[in-house]
């Protein structure tokens, strides 16, 4: 399956072993995680900015992240119909690597639920999302 993880379960998925690691881990042995440069440049601004990494310790993290992903360019529209313009970048991407579903702990998509038939959801509740959606067709 197409998915997108969001900069902040790539955040927490770095900074703290715990869900969103073992998520991360997950979905790069089983699945195809899409991404866009925006979503990582967010997590290198992220990860200097809040967590004081170096340049070069962001820079590691983030072309280990690269690495793992497939990098696509995000398909443009209105940002108006997100409440943070911000998340107009990560729908695009999801919509423009053809991906499934968005996992995120943003609130401003989370309150979507669906967009342009692409389900966003918590990382809680993927694992719930992936087996009642493997019979599927990717």
């Amino acid at each position: 399956m197409k998915l997108v993880l969001d900069t902040n379960v790539l955040v927490a998925a770095l900074i703290a072993r715990g869900q969103c690691a073992d998520l991360l881990e997950h979905c790069i042995l089983r699945h195809s995680v899409i991404s866009s440069q925006f979503i990582l440049d967010e997590l290198d601004e992220t990860l200097k900015r809040k967590f004081h990494y170096t340049a070069d310790e962001s820079y590691e993290a983030v072309d280990l992240i690269r690495s793992q992903m497939q990098v696509v360019l995000p398909d443009k529209f209105d940002p108006s119909r997100c409440r943070d313009p911000d998340d107009a970048w990560i729908l695009g991407t999801a919509i423009g690597g053809d991906a499934r579903c968005i996992v995120t702990g943003d609130k401003d998509l989370l309150v979507l639920q669906r967009f342009e038939g692409i389900d966003i959801l918590r990382p809680g509740d993927f694992i719930d999302y992936e087996l009642n959606n493997s019979g599927e067709s990717q």
